[in-house]
């Protein structure tokens, strides 16, 4: 059977030594080595490290964004450093919410592996439940990763630039409704929105203990949210293409597939001066 949304702590406890790859998300925006040494000091068994800055985006120019994609040849590379095959069931977890995990399942995905879960909880869950820890670096085997690259899936800064009054293109945003409304920006050059943007805060498809809300209840609130569009007519985007992917996740465990990403997202639109920014709530 292929996983291909969620895992529970019990199914990857299960199948702990059953193969699959393993993969520790961990990361700290303020603190880029937090996520490493925390990996360092206690990891699921058998989990290889994934870096977001040095593993999962590209070369920044000042104008692509705090977290480009990387090249395809770059991402097949890591990948097939972490062991990943054809075959290969694909686990990935961060601390807990999943937030940062979510950019490394959607990157398999859009390299074609369909075959790849995020730990429902991540980390805290699995500790909070006394599951087995190791310690140090592990490294696997490597395998010859098979790209089949799925460009639909993304959107650029050109295409979003050039349908922003297009009503056949939904743009929702993950951040905090905070930075969504421009009432604060600690990171990007500058606050707001892009204009017609809808705000869905990737937390808020999570329950109390940080697991994904049930299937029922994500698929509610994302139909009320698009109102009407088609899942594939929707690009998600967040600060720099990291939390949209946890909304993306949400919508396809829901059974609403074909949102795209939009990987530059506001780092990315708001690099250049000349682009429109909207602030306050959203008004569609």
């Amino acid at each position: 059977m292929i996983h291909r949304t969620l895992v529970s702590t019990d199914l990857l406890a299960a199948h702990l030594h059953g193969g699959w790859v393993i993969v520790d998300c961990r990361y700290d925006l303020q603190n880029e080595p937090w996520g490493r040494e925390q990996y360092r000091a206690g990891h699921i068994p058998g989990a290889v490290y994934a870096s977001l800055g040095e593993d999962l985006a590209g070369p920044r120019t000042g104008g692509n964004g705090r977290h480009p994609l990387p090249s395809v040849e770059a991402l097949a590379a890591t990948f097939g450093r972490f062991g990943i095959a054809p075959d290969s069931q694909v686990i990935v977890y961060d601390q807990d919410s999943g937030g940062w995990a979510s950019r490394l399942w959607w990157s398999l995905r859009y390299l074609g592996h369909d075959a790849v879960a995020l730990l429902d909880g991540g980390w805290a869950k699995w500790t909070q439940e006394g599951r087995p820890v190791a310690t140090g670096e592990e490294h696997r085997t490597a395998a010859m990763f098979d790209a089949t690259p799925r460009p639909g899936m993304q959107a650029s800064v050109d295409e979003i630039a050039s349908r922003i009054e297009d009503p056949g293109l939904l743009l929702v945003d993950a951040r905090a409704p905070e930075r969504f409304e421009g009432r604060t920006e600690p990171i990007d050059r500058a606050a707001g929105h892009i204009p017609g943007a809808r705000n869905h805060f990737f937390k808020s498809n999570l329950a109390e203990d940080g697991t994904m809300l049930p299937a029922g209840r994500l698929r509610e609130t994302f139909i009320r949210l698009l109102s009407g569009q088609e899942p594939a007519r929707t690009v998600m985007y967040c600060g720099s293409g990291i939390t949209a992917c946890h909304n993306i996740l949400a919508m396809e465990h829901a059974g609403l597939r074909g949102a795209r990403l939009y990987p530059g997202s506001w780092s990315e639109w708001s690099s250049d001066p000349s682009r429109p920014i909207q602030k306050g709530p959203s008004t569609k």
